[in-house]
């Protein structure tokens, strides 16, 4: 029971890491805000929480919207109290090749993995501030060190997550709020399960441990980051890949 008595909000937690992190989160005590476009997804998870005992509840938030997220944090704060650890989570993607990626898709795969982390950690901060401490996670990438192919808007994205996260830190230690990012490799979720075969299996190959990881294992390095066993932790992304940046691209 890391996180007994804790209040904690994930962005994008119908789905993949953030449904795990969400489930994990109220198994270890705390009480999950799971926020998302997909409403009917965030109360699915809330209810089954609630039905194992848990405390939950599923809001609908488009993170890219500041009036929406200040929202968010307003309910997670009325309903709770205060606000303990936000998992800044929610992300898209769009794949295309550099010179045929629309512009668009651009703006909207940014609005979201970047402007979207930067107002929840926002909002969440000056909560933290006014209570007097807290964490911040946020979800970065892999991709955020590396070139990966034919996808800049993600990658720019994930990368920028990542100077986010070490300049708040920096900014807000002195207010006891600690800010550490995750950079997940390929995780087997719904979105990766859509790929091709062959555009799956070229990813495994790059992989040092050779498969995908699964999303329960990224919910428990969020779970360390939020418990007290990384209280000397921040500004720090935790790769959790399989071995991907040590080894560069691996061949087997």
């Amino acid at each position: 029971m890391r996180l007994q008595g804790r209040v904690t909000a994930i962005t994008g937690g119908a789905l993949g890491i953030g449904r795990a992190t969400a489930r994990l989160f109220a198994a270890e005590g705390a009480a999950v805000v799971i926020g998302d476009v997909d409403v009917a997804g965030a109360e699915s998870l809330a209810k089954e929480i609630v039905g194992r005992g848990g405390r939950a509840l599923a809001l609908g938030v488009d993170v890219g919207d500041a009036a929406q997220v200040q929202a968010f944090v307003d309910r997670t704060v009325s309903e709770h109290g205060r606000l303990d650890v936000m998992f800044a989570n929610a992300g898209i993607a769009h794949s295309a090749p550099f010179l045929e990626h629309p512009e668009a898709e651009w703006h909207r795969v940014l609005r979201v993995n970047l402007t979207g982390v930067f107002l929840c950690c926002q909002v969440a901060a000056r909560q933290m501030v006014a209570q007097g401490g807290g964490r911040i996670i946020a979800t970065a990438s892999i991709n955020g060190f590396r070139g990966v192919e034919n996808l800049v808007g993600y990658n720019v994205a994930k990368a920028g997550v990542i100077e986010l996260t070490k300049t708040m830190a920096v900014e807000l230690a002195k207010h006891r709020i600690a800010v550490n990012a995750i950079a997940p490799a390929q995780i087997d979720t719904r979105l990766t399960r859509s790929l091709p075969e062959e555009a799956r299996q070229r990813r495994v190959a790059r992989i040092p441990m050779g498969r995908f990881g699964d999303v329960d294992e990224v919910a428990r390095a969020a779970l360390f980051l939020a418990s007290d066993d990384a209280a000397f932790i921040t500004g720090h992304t935790l790769a959790v890949d399989g071995g991907y940046l040590a080894g560069g691209l691996w061949s087997r």
